[in-house]
């Protein structure tokens, strides 16, 4: 029985702190050839500006760690979007009564969700290449928050965040 709790606590926290990520990119760019960036001025994240501000920070610092530097006249220009959702509850357990004998048969199931509201938060960054004005990297990060975590929890969340999406950016041409 204590096995099987410490399996099922163990599950439940790494659900909810995962980030996946999914990536899409143009073969035929050479990614070594850019060194600049910016954001665009008409960005519509969709988070709230102190979010934002967070992220943008935490790309910034990623960035310039990867040898790229922020530009008026950009290589690449950024856009981000998000989007909330609350996401279907996945654990839960069961309690069951059954009984039968003399060929008479019959039981009581009952599920128990586990977990908090299981609000998702989903993040598309498109990276255009700024004179063909083409799409270049895409990744879509999908990771679980809580509406009412401290300031200093989500710029860590963001930070961490944005290091697992840039971990494979530029791509690696095999």
């Amino acid at each position: 029985m204590r096995y099987l709790l410490s399996i099922i606590l163990v599950s439940v926290l790494m659900s909810c702190s995962s980030v996946k990520v999914n990536y899409d990119y143009d073969k035929a760019v050479d990614f070594s050839s850019y060194s600049t960036y910016n954001y665009y001025s008409d960005m519509k994240s969709g988070l709230s500006q102190l979010d934002e501000k967070r992220l943008l920070r935490a790309m910034d610092s990623t960035l310039k760690a990867r040898g790229y530097r922020l530009a008026e006249e950009p290589e690449l220009f950024i856009n981000i979007m998000s989007d909330e959702y609350r996401g279907a509850p996945n654990n839960n357990v069961g309690v069951g009564i059954g009984g039968g004998g003399r060929n008479v048969g019959g039981g009581i199931s009952v599920g128990l969700p586990l977990g908090g509201s299981n609000m998702q938060r989903s993040i598309q960054f498109d990276l255009v290449d700024a004179q063909r004005d083409a799409l270049v990297w895409q990744a879509v990060a999908e990771s679980g928050f809580r509406e009412n975590a401290s300031p200093s929890v989500r710029e860590d969340k963001f930070r961490k965040l944005v290091k697992k999406v840039f971990s494979k950016f530029p791509p690696k041409i095999k």
